[in-house]
């Protein structure tokens, strides 16, 4: 019961990625093994991960982007002349 006080609390204060790890946690028997200290920064790094990634998502949003791309999605081998000139090379006109 304790416990679902604290998750109530956490959610209430939007700490909604602190209360996710947490469940995840608890679910988890491997990070019982775990120090106080180790297991409050996977806490605390979830929350700063949750944060990071709904802030992106807003500006995203925001951005009203026609085609939804991203970084990993670039070909970088396909040829796009960005080496020749169209004059003829360096040094002519």
């Amino acid at each position: 019961m304790l416990t679902q006080n604290t998750l109530d609390t956490l959610r209430q204060l939007k700490l909604t990625g602190m209360c996710d790890a947490l469940e995840q946690q608890r679910a988890q028997p491997d990070t019982h093994d775990l120090a106080f200290e180790e297991r409050l920064a996977l806490l605390i790094d979830r929350e700063v991960l949750h944060r990071e990634n709904r802030r992106l998502e807003r500006l995203l949003k925001a951005a009203r982007l026609r085609v939804p791309a991203c970084v990993e999605d670039i070909d970088y081998r396909h040829p796009r002349g960005a080496g020749t000139l169209p004059h003829g090379g360096p040094g002519q006109l």
